[in-house]
C-alpha cells in the first residue's frame, strides 16, 4: 500500500473517531502483519509533516493532514456568464465550516420540521457548543427530556422553540429547556 492510500485510510479513521489511530490500530487498519510496519509509516508521515507526536507521545494531525479543496472562485446562479477557471486558493472544509473544532459536533437530521429553513431530512448539521443563544438561532435543545432541533425564540420572558414548517406547533417547555448548541452549518450530499 502506498503512502497516499494509507493516508486516506487514516483520514477516514480520523473523520469517524475524531482522533488518529494508535500504532496497533494502524497495523489493523492497513492489514500490516507487524507493528513495525506501522512504526515505519508513522515515521514517514512525520517526516512528510502530515502528523506529529504530542508531548504524551500520541499522534496529532497537522494542517497538511487535513485535505484541502481547490477554491476556484464563484459561479452565477442567475443568467450564465463567461468566467475563466482560476485557482483562488486552497480551502479546507474543516477550516471553513468549523471555527472551534473542540466545541463542535455533527448530527444527522431526521424529520421535516426545519425544511423552510433549508434543513432537510438526511442533511448533516454542525453544532457549536458554548455560544450565547439569541432569539432566531437554530438550536439543538432538550425539552422536558426530549431532544429536538428548532428555532430558539424569546418574546419578553417567554421562551419557546419554533419549527420552520407550519404543520408543527411551537414547543413551550413545561419543566426544563437545555440548549446543547447552536447550528452553525448544514451539509448536504447529492
Amino acid at each position: 500500500m502506498n503512502i497516499s492510500d494509507a493516508l486516506n485510510k487514516l483520514r477516514s479513521f480520523y473523520a469517524n473517531n475524531d482522533r488518529l489511530p494508535s500504532l496497533k490500530e494502524i497495523a489493523d487498519l492497513l492489514d500490516y502483519s507487524s507493528r513495525n510496519s506501522a512504526v515505519y509509516l508513522v515515521n514517514k508521515l512525520i517526516e512528510l509533516n502530515f502528523i506529529r507526536r504530542g508531548l504524551n507521545g500520541k499522534l496529532i494531525s497537522t494542517d497538511l493532514f487535513h485535505q484541502k479543496i481547490k477554491f476556484l472562485g464563484s459561479v452565477t446562479a442567475g443568467f450564465p456568464t463567461p468566467e475563466e477557471e482560476e485557482l483562488k486558493q486552497s480551502l479546507s472544509l474543516d477550516e471553513f465550516l468549523i471555527s472551534k473544532p473542540q466545541a463542535t459536533f455533527m448530527l444527522e437530521v431526521k424529520g421535516d420540521s426545519m425544511i423552510n429553513a433549508g434543513i432537510m431530512p438526511k442533511d448533516f448539521v454542525l453544532v457549536e457548543k458554548g455560544k450565547t443563544v439569541h432569539s432566531g438561532d437554530i438550536v439543538i435543545a432538550q425539552v422536558d427530556g426530549e431532544w429536538t432541533m428548532k428555532y430558539y425564540r424569546k418574546v419578553g420572558k417567554n421562551i419557546f422553540l419554533e419549527a420552520a414548517n407550519p404543520k408543527y406547533p411551537p414547543i413551550y417547555p413545561k419543566q426544563e429547556l437545555t440548549i446543547a448548541g447552536i447550528v452553525v452549518s448544514v451539509c448536504r450530499k447529492y
